[in-house]
């Protein structure tokens, strides 16, 4: 929770309007759509999908208009799909006269757990504010109901709170306005494998309903631009829907909002102003290097580097200054910490290593774009570190990386070191082929962040035939369990897990977990 909730009141900030503009000149006009529920819903028990709540179909959605509700009624409506946009329902009174007013709950849900769940028993951290609900009252009917908020939803549950004794409420022409930056067919992954296939379509749906006008992390909760999700994002985006555009945009508030010191904070605010958040991670703020030469190897666009090379630049030499010490040992600050996963059942130091060497590898392609006499300093250093590590941080006894003082091995920094290139490619399908030996399964990770970064070493390191099986073991169990888009968090031995205290606020779409279209679309095609 420390890792990621943090208060620093005494921060100043950037904000750069030039950059600003820019970020402004990229936005992307959204695609809008009306989509119709499909049918009419109950819960059920099915033992089969996450917490055992299921559904069942009690009549199509165009048999909606001729049913009557009453005091304590409940209506689930199922749109068939994950959406993201805004709601709306026609209402009239059935009956005698309207002689009170009509009071209403809704509730929108992602998947249908959420649909039995009882916000006054949420006790986590996170603010219960998030939840998806809504209380409504009509004086008059016939109405036409608008939520102007917007919902990340595939069912909506109307509860009729009352009516009076003497009439009754009746709903029709239900739809949604379903919103998303994702425009045009993406590029298709060709696979005869059923399971993989589906592990692509939802995939596909969880980075499409996350860009909105940014690459949000999730629709549901936080809404908001945070820079680890970005980078997977954007790599997921380059092979599929391909939204230059989105990414140049969110590159640019980043850029624009750093902190007084260089920083890049963790995330921003779009609404109502460009804010950038009082939290700083330190693998978060290396990643906008990351990105950065991500989007130009992907664009050739000079001009986004002549404007953000300073940013970035920014981002190593803090580091550099105030981390790395002579002989190439990085000693971390706990006041800006790395984040890796939710989880902290794990020493993190060696991972945050290799981050580091991940991304000053990058910076120095950049450097020798801008044709900077410094990249000899550097490379210097970039040797430092890696030696340091090498000679540090490798147990050849076990072969495999430790971390920390207590000379911990875990999952995290085996993955960091094979895809930061620390090792040869022999050695490197050595290390993973040992991690999976002696590691597998995996414990004490808690994301489709981390998962990602597993799979994709197991990839680089050869092990093609492991990352499929982790592909499907992981991604295919949240489909197994119901998904129709993936999700923020999930422990395969706990489903319900959640790093907030209640799983009440999970997010059932989220960035960070799109990245298997990335991943087969790289290593399989």
């Amino acid at each position: 929770m420390a890792f990621t909730f943090q208060i620093n009141d005494d921060v100043e900030f950037n904000h750069d309007k030039q950059l600003l503009k820019k970020a402004d000149d990229n936005i992307p006009e959204l695609a809008k759509r009306v989509v119709t529920p499909v049918q009419v819903v109950e819960t059920v028990i099915d033992k089969n999908l996450l917490d055992n709540v299921g559904t069942k179909k009690v009549a199509d959605a165009t048999q909606l208009s001729q049913m009557k509700f009453g005091r304590d009624d409940r209506l689930i409506l199922d749109f068939g799909n994950h959406y993201v946009g805004h709601f709306t329902i026609r209402i009239k009174s059935v009956g005698s006269p309207m002689d009170a007013p009509l009071t209403l709950k809704l509730k929108f849900a992602e998947l249908p757990t959420e649909l039995n769940q009882d916000s006054q028993d949420y006790q986590g951290w996170l603010s219960r504010s998030w939840m998806q609900e809504e209380t409504v009252h009509l004086d008059e009917l016939p109405a036409n109901l608008y939520l102007p908020r917007r919902y990340s939803f595939r069912y909506v549950e109307i509860k009729v709170v009352d009516t009076s004794p003497k009439w009754q409420v009746s709903f029709f022409e239900p739809a949604l306005i379903a919103e998303s930056a994702a425009q045009g067919a993406p590029t298709p992954f060709h696979t005869d494998d059923k399971l993989l296939q589906k592990i692509d379509q939802v995939g596909l749906k969880t980075l499409a309903d996350c860009m909105q006008d940014v690459f949000e992390d999730g629709p549901k909760r936080d809404r908001r631009l945070w820079i680890g999700d970005l980078r997977l994002q954007a790599l997921a985006d380059y092979q599929t829907y391909d939204n230059q555009t989105l990414i140049k945009r969110c590159l640019y508030l980043f850029g624009a909002l750093a902190a007084k010191d260089g920083r890049i904070p963790a995330n921003v605010f779009v609404k109502p102003t460009y804010t950038p958040d009082d939290t700083f991670l330190l693998d978060y703020s290396l990643f906008f290097v990351s990105i950065l030469d991500d989007y130009f190897q992907h664009t050739d666009d000079y001009t986004v580097l002549e404007d953000l090379y300073p940013v970035a630049k920014k981002q190593i030499d803090y580091v550099m200054k105030n981390m790395v010490q002579s002989n190439g040992k990085i000693v971390f600050d706990e006041d800006y910490p790395v984040f890796v996963d939710w989880s902290n059942e794990f020493n993190k130091d060696t991972a945050g290593v290799a981050i580091m060497i991940y991304a000053l590898k990058q910076f120095i392609h950049l450097s020798r774009l801008q044709k900077l006499d410094t990249i000899d300093y550097y490379q210097k250093e970039l040797a430092q570190i890696t030696n340091y590590a090498k000679q540090n941080l490798y147990n050849e006894e076990r072969g495999l990386f430790i971390s920390g003082p207590d000379h911990e091995i875990n999952i995290a920094s085996q993955v960091w070191m094979v895809l930061a290139q620390v090792m040869t490619p022999e050695e490197n399908h050595q290390l993973m082929s040992n991690a999976v030996k002696k590691l597998f399964p995996i414990k004490g990770i808690a994301t489709p962040y981390m998962y990602h970064h597993v799979t994709q070493a197991l990839f680089e390191a050869g092990l093609t035939d492991a990352g499929i099986q982790l592909l499907k073991d992981y991604w295919g169990k949240m489909i197994e369990l119901g998904a129709d888009t993936f999700w923020e968090a999930f422990d395969p031995n706990d489903p319900s897990y959640s790093p907030y205290g209640s799983a009440m606020v999970n997010s059932y779409c989220h960035a960070w977990s799109c990245t298997p279209v990335y991943l087969m679309r790289k290593y399989l095609s």
